[in-house]
């Protein structure tokens, strides 16, 4: 180790994106494959795209933090080696997945994909559909990317009630705990799960969940597909009890022909909730903080892991 820092970027996109650094730090490319450039690296940045999988390369080499380019990190336990710091991304994403959230809502909401299909068979098809403004809507998730969906979706004219793992106050008003969803479900027009993916919500949008709700709710899940319980998703959209716009599914991706892409009641997005140009400036900024933190012997952001 010198008295310089040395930090590792996946790519020369991050790295422009980085701009200068300030004097004393060095900036090596490694995407994590192939040999570590060096035995001790500072700071390493994974590749943004199936990071978890190639974490086993840090197996020998010693690091002060791995900067995640994700906010969710239920995999990394298993994948990380022995020995390092681990942050997850939050302040990056949460502007863009809140933006495609409200996208897949008013979607939802205003029939854009029937009259998206409509104007692919060259028809003209006007039709009436529920407004957005005066909603019920329920947020199932309330950390930076729920915040985010809130502040976006306030000027629409909704009632908003949040839900996180704990009930708390804020300035807003109440903060409902998990405990109490059963009793929040059945008033609920539209629902936005962004929960983590813990054991305690895995499987969280199941039967008695969807059940729950009134008929012709929107269920929106933006969070990760094993929190939701795709057969009983396919048999509440295939009665056409429940509407449902997913950004994530299970399995991911979902194969070709599954028979959720065909029913009008449910719009589906790529996992593409993250993947916008609001991405790498915010990637780039959280970068240059926590190595502007290191400089000066600060603790680190968003620690999520101790391996």
């Amino acid at each position: 180790m010198t008295d310089r820092l040395l930090v590792s970027l996946p790519g020369a996109t991050l790295r422009d994106a980085v701009g200068p650094l300030p004097d004393g730090v060095d900036v090596v490319l490694w995407d994590l494959t192939g040999p570590a450039p060096a035995e001790h690296l500072d700071l390493v940045v994974p590749p943004y795209m199936d990071a978890s999988a190639k974490l086993g390369a840090l197996e020998g080499v010693s690091t002060r933090l791995v900067q995640s380019q994700s906010i969710g990190y239920d995999d990394v336990a298993a994948a990380l080696p022995p020995g390092h710091v681990y942050a997850n991304a939050a302040s990056v994403h949460e502007t863009s997945t809140a933006e495609l959230t409200l996208a897949l809502v008013l979607a939802a909401q205003r029939g854009i994909p029937d009259f998206v299909r409509a104007a692919g068979e060259g028809r003209w098809a006007p039709a009436r559909h529920a407004s957005l403004a005066d909603r019920r809507v329920l947020i199932v998730g309330y950390g930076g990317v729920g915040r985010a969906i809130e502040e976006r979706l306030l000027p629409f004219e909704v009632a908003v009630t949040r839900v996180a793992s704990r009930a708390r106050d804020d300035e807003r008003g109440r903060i409902h705990g998990i405990d109490e969803l059963s009793d929040l479900l059945p008033d609920a027009e539209i629902v936005i799960v962004g929960v983590p993916l813990t054991d305690a919500t895995t499987g969280l949008v199941d039967e008695a969940f969807l059940s729950a709700l009134p008929d012709g709710a929107l269920v929106v899940n933006i969070a990760r597909g094993r929190v939701a319980d795709t057969d009983a998703i396919l048999d509440h959209a295939t009665r056409g009890r429940l509407r449902f716009a997913l950004d994530v599914t299970e399995p991911e991706p979902l194969p070709d022909g599954h028979p959720l892409f065909a029913l009008p009641n449910v719009l589906v997005s790529p996992h593409v909730g993250g993947a916008s140009t609001a991405m790498m400036p915010r990637m780039a900024r959280l970068v240059r903080d926590q190595v502007e933190r290191m400089l000066r012997g600060d603790e680190p952001r968003n620690v999520v892991l101790r391996s």
